[in-house]
């Protein structure tokens, strides 16, 4: 026992593959009570499955969760989201911030990873914000929601505006307005706008809103990490939005009867939850395939670092575009923004990358041999569990209990992040003491 505690203190990584274990877990077991349930048919696999969407703030779900969970079952269900979104070790840091106590080393490592900030200084003070920013933009998503949720529902809209606002910001993408989430609402621009720039912040890591407010939004003050995250989240969000409103604006299932107006607010927003949030207020499968190409491609590179969404992230994107044109231009060093960066960065953000390829089409390869399904389908399923978006074609809910495992798996391994499964699984490294000849090989 001193062994594996010795071994867990050491780990940090596992420390927190194993926290988001346990709590998915334990969501399941409170979503398979009775006082949870409202729908007779909802199984365990269903609990789990919700509970791993849920803490995984992804969004995919094999039952309604309007009509399935109860007032309990869907409390748990926010909960969830909002341990899930922010991490279990914020919250146990607010713990000790309340009690006054000392935030020890371990779990400094452990917010270090869960955090993925790149020094060890201001953890404490990062937790502060985290929770600070976090209640206020959910407080005031709160607020603007219920101006449009209290004349659709009454008094209940207050706790709607709860439950969309914590599901926005955490880009999870749960709703409780029915099946077809917010398509039947898609002539609404105030409620697509305020979800939509819930779904943005939520997205833009933590680490980047502090910097923004520190130095008052002036661009050339913020740091390298910011001025990617920026760039490229604004340049996504700009370039979907545009391609979108242009591929469907005559699809009749789409675009086609709305207003010009509304073309463009329901373009934006399918280009905000493809940031990893999976509301919906156009159908996903009357798309074209050229759109839905495109959704996939966005699903896949998803939110940016140390925020609440998921996906290869926009700086490991970013990062492998400025290698390439570093290349092209016949650059030895790669510079961006008069900064260079160093090869280990680079070194990781392809690992991830393949890693992440490999895992996504060794699912969706499985998935094909099991379920009777078009590739389309089942690569959209994929990508969106593993980048923790939570949109679908309509296909959650008649996969095979294989496929459900499979799509479990695929959602864990998209929130806690495919190196922190390397690193938590692997032993200690140990650096060779000496390098190997060198030989090189033809690329290309």
């Amino acid at each position: 026992m001193k062994t594996y505690k010795h071994y867990l203190e050491n780990n940090p990584p596992l420390v927190l593959l194993l926290g988001f274990f346990i709590l998915i877990l334990i969501g399941s077991f409170l979503l398979a009570l009775p006082i949870s349930q409202q729908a007779p048919d909802v199984t365990y696999l269903d609990c789990l499955f919700t509970s791993t969407s849920a803490v995984c703030v992804t969004g995919l779900v094999t039952v309604p969760t309007f009509s399935a969970w109860t007032t309990f079952g869907k409390v748990i269900i926010i909960s969830l989201i909002q341990v899930g979104g922010l991490g279990f070790m914020t919250f146990a840091s607010l713990l000790a911030l309340v009690l006054r106590r000392k935030i020890s080393l371990k779990n400094r490592l452990i917010i270090k990873e869960q955090t993925n900030s790149l020094t060890m200084s201001g953890l404490v003070r990062l937790i502060q914000h985290i929770l600070v920013y976090t209640f206020m933009i959910e407080f005031v998503g709160v607020i603007l929601l219920m101006f449009r949720f209290i004349p659709m529902y009454g008094a209940k809209g207050i706790a709607y505006g709860i439950f969309h606002s914590i599901s926005a910001f955490c880009n999870a993408g749960f709703d409780l307005i029915g099946a077809n989430s917010l398509i039947d609402v898609n002539t609404d621009a105030f409620l697509l706008t305020v979800i939509g720039v819930l779904i943005i912040l939520g997205g833009l890591g933590f680490t980047v809103m502090t910097d923004l407010m520190e130095n008052h939004f002036h661009f050339r003050k913020l740091s390298l990490h910011s001025k990617i995250v920026m760039t490229t989240t604004g340049l996504l969000l700009g370039l979907t939005t545009l391609l979108i409103f242009v591929l469907e604006y005559h699809n009749p299932e789409t675009l086609a009867s709305l207003s010009v107006g509304d073309k463009l607010s329901n373009a934006f927003f399918q280009a905000s939850t493809l940031r990893t949030a999976g509301f919906q207020s156009i159908s996903q499968t009357a798309l074209l395939d050229s759109s839905s190409a495109l959704s996939v491609f966005n699903m896949f590179v998803g939110a940016s670092p140390a925020g609440t969404g998921g996906g290869v992230k926009t700086t490991t994107f970013a990062l492998l575009i400025i290698v390439a044109l570093s290349e092209i231009k016949g650059n030895e060093e790669i510079e961006v923004f008069h900064r260079r960066l160093r090869w280990t960065t680079v070194k990781k953000a392809i690992a991830l990358m393949m890693i992440s390829l490999v895992w996504v089409l060794l699912v969706t390869f499985i998935i094909l041999m099991v379920e009777n399904a078009r590739y389309l389908e089942v690569i959209y399923e994929v990508v969106s569990a593993f980048a923790t978006v939570g949109l679908s074609r309509n296909f959650t809910s008649s996969l095979s209990a294989i496929s459900k495992l499979l799509i479990i798996l695929t959602m864990y391994i998209g929130r806690v992040g495919s190196l922190t499964i390397l690193f938590g699984l692997s032993s200690n490294k140990h650096p060779k003491e000496y390098k190997e000849a060198h030989e090189d090989i033809m690329i290309g």
